[in-house]
């Protein structure tokens, strides 16, 4: 019969499996809804869209007009109808991603005076606002700009009156997606505002030229920046990749006379100035590749360039046919053929060509999965060299990133933030003289700090700064790795990004035991109420899973982890909604009261067993602390073991996270680092053998040495610690290491070269002469399997497997490659790598080593192909 916890134990892993099943409907809302085919080419936009919800009192709306595109919104169809406003539709206007990778697609409606008079979110693909977080949430975000202007400086965080700041209150857990949101509302509100006078254009001083007299050829314009490129790809678009690119174009300032009449001749160069009224400027664009037009199919029907823009600040400049000259030819010598040409003509004075400015490319992206088009944009920068300049560049100040204007704003929190995490990373690195001042009658030395940094990373860090880790941004930093990088995602969220830095490094110098058992603010709530329930009286109550269904249930959080893993690799939509197997966002990022009861009943089965059982979710479900107990594997520094350890059960008997075997080794991916077992380790009263050697010592009348290192008395007399040693302990298994040391045959006595070749290869070559005498076939599979896997990144290099198909190959290589070490090489280091310090590995070790290392391998290989533009996802 179980115990009255083992059975409330069952319940709460009942319940947590079947947490993913919880979701309810009512939240898909906006969540990937399908949107008309034709909405980013159809002039009626508002016949497809109800911008009757975002703009209040209009009744009548215009056709897409301007460059970016817009409609006017009317009280009424008649002549005498009344301008009220503008909506527009973000995706027309930008591109900016959120933390999925994808926009927002909102409808926002604006007033003649700039003021935003409603939105609405049309579509997005925030998993975290499907079920972590309700999609009201993004819609009372929102509503926060109504009212508000276009000309006024809106950011996510509190208001800043002496800097003129207005800001928004952020939705918990979803920081990046508020500050992409409230970039897309802005950029798009003054894109349009810009077009329609509502915001006055910017003036720039016009460029005053240093004229040489010099002419240059095609490659020499190309060296020193005159004239740029821009290339889009095919699979930048979402088609197959090709050898032909999508398009390839070349352009470049027609306005400083030296490289005007390098490009144009003199005759046709006079000929444009004499064009040109005062204030005016020239570029121009030649298409040298594809079979895409830059053109567009707005020219034919309007006379209007919708494929191309310039860009100079928070300017946008687009272009109608009387904007635009026939090129008839290009002088500069060594200049590449090209089927498509124009010179553009830029009649604001808000453009100065001796400013930077964007040339940008407006196209459709085409998801390969559904087949739906998303608006994109392809830029390249183009800066006129400077001693084409008088007096050089000017300066010119570029507005701060959303993410450098965050850590801005909150630098004291940030500061003391990182400041606490590098206190707990002192104060845990010296641990063992905290738990030499420590006995087990008195731990407070240890207890003192631990208890301390439970509270804050439970009230400061948790409830008040909602920075809980969560296993979705390891598979959004996998993700990330494998596919397109972007530093701002994640630090635009300073508090996540901080504690990522501590995790990674305190990962691989003490294991995961330190943010998991000290940091985590779910893991301290559940060890808080633990403490609480003993200190009230319910100790009698408290109790463990026995052993052996311990060393069952503990597995299940791998399972966890890697099916998150495997799935987000088909749907990262699909893994977020699994990953509500993690009762984070409920207790910290929502809150009980604003999720269905499904949620709240989970949590509090969670914190109910909590009372009975120490850190439950933290032993057997938790994917997060399951995919941080591999890297776990290799820490540097490990807990203490003395040989006597092997036989002794005192430490395994008070180890809550029961992680320490019945041959005293401590199981590092499962060890929480309460310490307890290091306070023992040197307790001339509480560890068994130091008391015995104690007592002896007493009754002998013999001094009382200091605990050496070792966790021995220091010898009175040149005697070996030996002595001490039980005949017992002598003869069992060295506790020190998780496993049986060893060294292979091959690493010993070997000079330093030789050394890191088998090093290399030992990483590399997982087949051994062992192995091909025991496990002949699988060797001779393997072979196969290796070659099957090196054709694969061939071929994806060449473009004919996706990424998802290469990730597939590259599991199952990692599966095999498991089996055949298993079978040859049954060994894996423990401590820093530089130290040949083999030990036998077990089933789990030898995952650890070849999933951790076949990552790093893999996202090289991943980064080394798109480097070489070989290889987009």
């Amino acid at each position: 019969m179980f115990s009255l916890g083992s059975r409330l134990a069952a319940f709460c892993l009942a319940l947590i499996l079947a947490a993913p099943l919880w979701v309810p409907r009512a939240h898909a809302g906006a969540y990937e809804a399908e949107l008309p085919a034709n909405l980013a080419t159809t002039p009626d936009m508002c016949a497809l869209l109800p911008c009757t919800e975002v703009f209040p009192g209009a009744t009548h709306f215009s056709p897409r007009k301007g460059q970016p595109p817009y409609v006017e919104a009317y009280d009424n169809d008649s002549a005498q109808k009344k301008l009220l406003g503008y909506v527009m539709l973000s995706t027309d206007i930008t591109d900016t991603p959120a933390y999925s990778g994808k926009p927002v697609v909102t409808l926002i409606g604006m007033d003649t005076q700039g003021r935003f008079v409603g939105m609405k979110v049309l579509k997005h693909s925030e998993p975290i606002l499907l079920l972590g977080i309700p999609e009201s949430a993004l819609i009372n975000f929102n509503n926060q700009y109504i009212g508000k202007s276009v000309t006024d400086t809106i950011e996510v965080g509190p208001s800043r009156p002496d800097e003129n700041v207005i800001g928004v209150d952020a939705i918990s857990g979803a920081t990046v997606t508020v500050v992409a949101q409230n970039q897309v509302v802005m950029a798009s509100g003054s894109a349009v505002a810009r077009q329609t006078g509502i915001i006055a254009p910017t003036v720039r001083e016009q460029p005053r030229f240093v004229t040489t007299g010099q002419t240059y050829d095609w490659a020499q314009l190309v060296k020193m920046g005159a004239v740029q490129q821009l290339l889009v790809k095919p699979e930048q678009v979402g088609l197959p990749r090709g050898p032909e690119p999508f398009i390839e174009m070349w352009f470049g300032d027609l306005n400083q006379p030296d490289v005007g009449r390098s490009l144009l001749g003199k005759n046709s160069f006079e000929s444009l100035r004499s064009r040109l009224k005062e204030g005016e400027s020239a570029m121009f664009v030649i298409k040298t590749g594809g079979q895409e037009s830059f053109k567009g199919s707005g020219f034919v029907r309007g006379g209007i360039f919708d494929r191309v823009q310039v860009k100079q600040g928070a300017d946008s400049f687009t272009f109608r046919d009387l904007d635009s000259l026939n090129l008839y030819g290009l002088e500069a010598a060594g200049a590449p053929r090209y089927t498509e040409s124009s010179i553009f003509i830029i009649r604001s004075q808000a453009f100065s060509a001796a400013y930077p400015w964007k040339f940008a490319f407006l196209g459709n992206r085409v998801d390969r999965a559904t087949g739906h088009r998303s608006f994109a944009v392809f830029e390249s920068k183009y800066w006129l060299p400077a001693d084409l300049l008088e007096g050089g560049r000017p300066k010119v100040q570029e507005p701060d990133a959303p993410w450098v204007r965050i850590w801005k704003s909150q630098a004291l929190p940030i500061s003391l933030f990182a400041l606490l995490l590098i206190a707990v990373t002192v104060v845990y690195a010296f641990r063992e003289r905290l738990t030499r001042l420590s006995t087990h009658k008195n731990k407070w030395p240890v207890n003192g700090f631990k208890y301390t940094f439970w509270a804050i990373s439970i009230f400061w860090i948790g409830f008040g700064y909602m920075a809980q880790p969560s296993i979705t941004q390891v598979l959004t930093w996998f993700h990330s790795v494998l596919f397109q990088w972007t530093w701002s995602l994640f630090l635009s969220d300073p508090f996540i990004f901080l504690f990522w830095i501590f995790i990674i490094v305190t990962a691989f110098l003490f294991g995961r035991g330190l943010f998991c058992g000290w940091m985590c603010p779910f893991g301290s709530l559940q060890e808080a109420i633990f403490k609480i329930a003993k200190a009230l009286g319910l100790k009698r109550f408290q109790t463990q899973l026995p052993q052996k269904w311990h060393d069952r249930l503990k597995w299940i959080k791998y399972a966890v982890f890697f099916v998150l893993l495997a799935v987000s690799m088909f749907s990262m939509g699909l893994a977020e909604k699994l990953a509500e197997v993690e009762p984070f966002k409920t207790t910290f990022l929502v809150g009980v009261m604003n999720r269905a009861w499904p949620y709240g009943l989970f949590v509090a089965a969670i914190l109910g067993v909590s009372i009975f059982i120490e850190r439950p979710y933290c032993k057997y479900i938790c994917p997060l602390g399951a995919s941080l107990a591999m890297p776990s594997t290799f820490r540097w520094f490990g807990l203490k073991r003395k040989q006597d350890c092997n036989s002794c059960k005192a430490c395994a008997v008070g180890c809550g996270a029961q992680a320490i075997d019945a041959d005293g080794r401590i199981d590092h991916r499962e060890c929480l680092h309460c310490l307890d077992c290091m306070i023992l380790y040197t307790d001339t009263k509480g560890c068994p053998p130091l008391a015995k050697e104690r007592k002896r010592r007493e009754k002998d009348g013999l001094e009382m040495t200091p605990i050496g290192k070792n966790g021995y008395f220091i010898p009175i007399y040149p005697a070996t610690v030996q002595d001490q040693i039980s005949a017992k302990a002598a003869q069992g298994p060295d506790p020190r290491m998780p496993t049986e040391p060893t060294l292979p045959a091959h690493k010993r006595n070997v000079g330093f070269m030789s050394w890191l070749l088998l090093e290399l290869r030992d990483h590399l070559w997982p087949w051994s002469a062992e192995g091909w005498r025991s496990q002949r076939a699988l060797q001779i599979a393997g072979l196969s399997l290796a070659v099957a896997a090196t054709i694969a990144w061939i071929m994806a290099a060449m473009g004919h497997l996706s990424s998802g198909a290469i990730i597939g190959w590259w599991f199952g290589w990692s599966v095999y490659e498991v089996l055949i070490r298993l079978s040859g090489r049954r060994y894996v280091k423990d401590g820093p790598w530089w130290r040949d310090n083999y030990r036998v590995a077990g089933v789990m070790d030898m995952m650890s080593y070849v999933g951790f290392k076949n990552l790093m391998i893999g996202a090289a290989l991943f980064l080394v192909l798109q480097a070489l533009g070989l290889f987009t996802p």
